[in-house]
């Protein structure tokens, strides 16, 4: 699929199925830490009413803390992988993860 965007800057998008690939993996790990991350605070919230377990509660949000940092990590890893493989840029969209 091939298609060119005017505004102030031209847009070409080549989308192979190694890019499509490359994409829905990343989109999938993006997604899994999402759903881990909120699940992580979601559960350390309940903890923390309790003070038996708010232990717990403090060590969930320290590794959702450490997860929130994974997102970014994620997408850098994502940017570089599709530059190396289709130059700069890397095709990048507004509506990426």
């Amino acid at each position: 699929m091939s298609s060119t965007t005017s505004s102030d800057h031209d847009l070409d998008l080549h989308l192979g199925h190694d890019d499509i690939v490359i994409r829905r993996r990343y989109e999938t790990l993006s997604i899994v830490n999402d759903v881990l991350l909120g699940l992580e605070f979601l559960v350390g919230s309940v903890l923390f009413m309790s003070d038996s377990t708010a232990t717990a509660g403090t060590w969930l949000f320290i590794v959702g803390s450490v997860q929130m940092l994974i997102r970014p990590t994620i997408r850098l890893v994502r940017r570089i992988h599709l530059t190396r493989r289709n130059g700069p840029g890397g095709h990048e969209s507004s509506q990426d993860f």
